[in-house]
């Protein structure tokens, strides 16, 4: 029996401008792997977006099913949507998305606060930022760190809880291509020795060619890959 972390079922998104309604989904499936390198793809104004929040617990479908790491999501109200999110999805952003006054270590132990975590909570945090290579940069603020170590602080807070899926939008779009490729390769390297699942939001096909599949929308439907 396959062990799939995401399963959607006929995803529809739709929303209401006015009298107008612009159908962003329009009946997406897909099924994802625990431990796979999944990479979706399309143009501007093809469904990516609205995709990531579903599957990321960050909106609702209008309509169909989501399965996210056994549980059944849709249906679930905003405390018990911010809770799932909390504990099974470690996002990581293209702008980064760092409090500009508090230290790397603080960053990271966010979600652990939001968790309600009390003890260890630091001890987890420094962990995290010692696994992306950032042990000597703990107490710095994000102003005092390249954008490369930015990302890097980043994707400790994705990771410090331990999550069931890393999904990362357009993670390398603020790089250099040699810092970008270091930031891919860290990734990648996560899915290999922690067998963490990486979602890729990007519309750099660079990117899009490091993942074992690649899952394309076009105009709010799956194209192929699903």
């Amino acid at each position: 029996m396959e062990d799939w972390v995401i399963t959607a079922e006929n995803l529809t998104k739709v929303y209401k401008m006015g009298e107008v309604e612009v159908h962003a989904l329009r009946g997406v499936s897909l099924k994802i792997k625990r431990g796979e390198v999944v990479a979706i793809m399309g143009p501007s104004g093809s469904g990516k977006s609205t995709i990531m929040n579903i599957l990321g617990c960050l909106d609702r479908p209008t309509s169909g099913e989501y399965i996210l790491d056994g549980e059944v999501v849709q249906s679930l109200n905003d405390d018990q949507l911010a809770d799932i999110r909390n504990r099974k999805v470690g996002f990581v952003f293209q702008s980064f998305n760092l409090l500009p006054r508090q230290t790397s270590l603080a960053n990271v132990e966010l979600p652990l606060r939001y968790a309600g975590m009390t003890s260890g909570r630091k001890e987890r945090a420094r962990a995290s930022l010692e696994a992306v290579g950032l042990g000597d940069r703990m107490l710095h603020r994000p102003t005092e760190l390249s954008g490369g170590q930015q990302q890097r602080v980043a994707i400790a807070r994705a990771l410090v809880n331990n999550p069931a899926i890393i999904m990362a939008d357009e993670p390398t779009g603020n790089l250099d291509s040699k810092v970008g490729q270091e930031i891919m390769d860290l990734l990648l390297g996560l899915n290999r020795d922690k067998g963490t699942t990486l979602i890729l939001v990007t519309h750099d096909p660079k990117i899009g060619a490091q993942a074992q599949r690649t899952i394309r929308l076009i105009d709010g439907l799956v194209e192929d890959g699903a």
